[in-house]
């Protein structure tokens, strides 16, 4: 029996829903990366009543209750997190929280993990399988949305991200996207998207961005990526005061990446924070260069980021009996 367990999960991108329509009998779906940082990281070990220490102890503390409650009723666990994903900036912290530590507790217990199961025992699914997905698999995922009986939307597609692209984020500490109530606030308010936009962002993602994603081929994914982000944020535009981004210093700055040879320009969720892709490691910097004064001037940080092809990292730990 191992004596501890840590677990590294990795943030993500939501890159759009696929049908707000639901009239197929399906709804949501979405496109999503999972990013080489930031992760969380967090270590669970037995113990004689559940706790947590570190970061996000609030929140894991509520997390690890209902995991060993369900999964493990007769066992008590102390857990640490060690670092996490910054909360409510679109990049999945709650999800991969809640994952890592369903898996760290069933490595414990010795049984299978099963991450769309534990999304949905954790109340993590209920729009998105993306989260799921790319905590066992990385890459590039597309997920096939909701039906009348469906717990976690399945990953219906993976695709291992070039090595080349790159990921520029940009970051703005004085916002925050929707979460908790008013997430689900906005979604109930929202009228279903038409069947044309939901059939364009669809038409889009399997014509043109999933075949470039497979053939390397950067132009036809990037401009697929940004429509694909016009239409779902002209949709979302009512729940982020009549625009498509959060943050209107986060969109202005994006733009100006677009301008100088960006391309799949974006929101991840609902933000604040908000993505640029760029075809090499040297072009993502010659323009980050070029931007320096301006995210200055606005009060925003960007980060250098690339696709990570592989999984939540789980490593368990044996005691050392002298």
């Amino acid at each position: 029996m191992s004596a501890q367990v840590s677990v590294t999960a990795a943030a993500r991108l939501h890159l759009g829903f696929l049908d707000m329509n639901g009239g197929l009998g399906r709804k949501f779906g979405g496109i999503g990366l999972a990013l080489d940082s930031p992760a969380t990281k967090i270590s669970l070990k037995y113990a004689p009543t559940n706790s947590a220490s570190g970061q996000e102890t609030e929140r894991a503390r509520r997390l690890l209750a209902v995991t060993q409650e369900i999964l493990a009723p007769s066992r008590h666990f102390h857990l640490t997190v060690h670092q996490a994903i910054p909360a409510h900036s679109g990049l999945g912290s709650g999800t991969q929280l809640a994952l890592a530590i369903a898996a760290a507790l069933r490595s414990l217990e010795n049984l299978p993990l099963n991450s769309a199961a534990d999304a949905a025992m954790l109340s993590r699914g209920a729009r998105s399988g993306l989260g799921a997905g790319l905590f066992e698999q990385g890459g590039f995922v597309v997920d096939g949305g909701r039906g009348a009986s469906t717990l976690t939307p399945p990953v219906i597609s993976r695709t291992s991200f070039p090595s080349d692209w790159r990921v520029i984020l940009v970051h703005d500490p004085a916002a925050i996207g929707l979460h908790d109530s008013e997430e689900k606030q906005a979604f109930a308010a929202l009228a279903p998207l038409s069947p044309t936009a939901s059939g364009e962002i669809c038409r889009l993602v399997l014509m043109k961005l999933m075949p470039a994603l497979a053939e390397k081929e950067f132009a036809p994914f990037g401009a697929a990526l940004t429509r694909i982000q016009e239409i779902v944020g002209d949709y979302f535009s009512s729940a982020q005061k009549n625009s498509r981004y959060t943050s209107k210093r986060v969109e202005s700055l994006i733009m100006r990446m677009g301008e100088l040879g960006a391309a799949g320009l974006g929101q991840t969720s609902w933000g604040p924070t908000g993505f640029a892709f760029t075809e090499s490691e040297t072009s993502a910097r010659i323009i980050l260069e070029q931007i320096t004064e301006e995210v200055r001037s606005l009060g925003l940080t960007t980060t250098l980021h690339h696709g990570l092809n592989t999984g939540a990292k789980i490593h368990q730990h044996y005691a050392q009996i002298a």
